[in-house]
């Protein structure tokens, strides 16, 4: 008899679908809210597995899935998980880390471009019928070549996009990270430094950080008044780490040029946010990995993931493989 299993996202193919079937008998389900939940509750009381992303794995959940023995999310973050609560009952939770570092990489870079070169700002104005001459300094933007990028967070990530500036832009590349990488320093000719002297000095703040206890608000106030005036920000990380009410704040008061960001406290983006009525603010919706290919293999990912928790196979993207000793 097969293990049972929840997919709570549509899968992006079928033949993953097909792949997950061959291992498991699988209920889909939309989502994990309480009003699913509630419907399916035979289903995720007789769960073993269960696979997507979005939603809450919390002491709440897990209590209504007792027989719960792996769990995979089709993501990098995992900060939706109560990893604790799952540590507790031996359930290892796997994740996708690898899938979309060259792609999220690629949207970081291009909203250091988009910001700085105003792209999102004077495209609009063109299709306004607003280009009628030569333009005049006031469409300029600034230059990203030979120019600061400061990195906060060093991972995979981090590293594709120090490639991308330092190879492609010729940028001086400042880190911020928990630890030294060797590599970064060899490959980039990268610097660790202080949060504060990165900021101090950065023309490009790029935070590519997980949302934790410690990194919750990281940036707020005191931190973006150490930037420079001309400096921008960047945020592909998660929404939380920048404290989006300092943020409009700095930028009302042209403490820093700019803000180009893909993540937000509150996602959706309110539709009555001052960011967005904002020209030096370049806002994209959560779209890091959002390519059709990076999602397959995302999806893909996760599957395989799942299949190799099932059997007690820890050795790769898991987040707690410690439940398995």
């Amino acid at each position: 008899m097969k293990d049972h299993v929840i997919l709570y996202k549509p899968l992006p193919a079928d033949d993953l679908l097909t792949r997950l079937e061959a291992h498991f008998t699988v209920t889909q389900v939309n989502g994990l809210s309480p009003d699913t939940v509630a419907q399916h509750a035979e289903a995720f009381a007789n769960a073993q597995g269960m696979i997507g992303s979005g939603g809450k794995v919390d002491e709440a959940l897990l209590a209504k899935m007792p027989k719960l023995r792996a769990c995979s999310t089709i993501s990098a973050g995992y900060n939706t998980f109560d990893v604790q609560a799952l540590t507790r009952r031996g359930i290892p939770l796997m994740h996708t880390p690898d899938a979309l570092t060259e792609t999220v990489a690629d949207t970081l870079m291009t909203l250091v471009l988009a910001t700085a070169r105003r792209a999102v700002d004077v495209a609009e104005r063109v299709k306004k019928g607003e280009w009628t001459g030569s333009i005049t300094p006031d469409w300029f933007g600034t230059d990203v070549h030979h120019k600061t990028m400061g990195i906060v967070g060093m991972g995979r990530i981090g590293m594709a996009l120090a490639q991308r500036a330092h190879l492609g832009f010729s940028m001086p590349i400042l880190y911020n990270a928990r630890r030294q990488h060797p590599e970064a320093e060899a490959r980039f000719n990268a610097r660790l430094c202080s949060l504060d002297d990165l900021l101090a000095e950065a023309d490009f703040v790029c935070l590519v950080l997980p949302l934790t206890d410690e990194t919750h608000h990281l940036i707020s106030r005191a931190q973006l008044a150490k930037m420079k005036p001309t400096a921008i920000i960047i945020n592909g990380g998660r929404g939380p780490v920048l404290d989006e009410q300092a943020l409009i704040e700095a930028l009302k008061a042209g403490e820093i040029h700019g803000a180009g960001l893909d993540v937000f406290e509150h996602e959706p983006l309110a539709v009555d946010s001052p960011l967005l009525g904002m020209p030096n603010v370049v806002a994209f919706p959560h779209i890091g990995s959002a390519t059709a290919q990076t999602r397959y293999d995302m999806a893909a990912t996760g599957v395989e993931n799942l299949i190799n928790a099932m059997k007690g196979k820890l050795e790769k993207n898991c987040v707690n493989p410690k439940v398995g000793g």
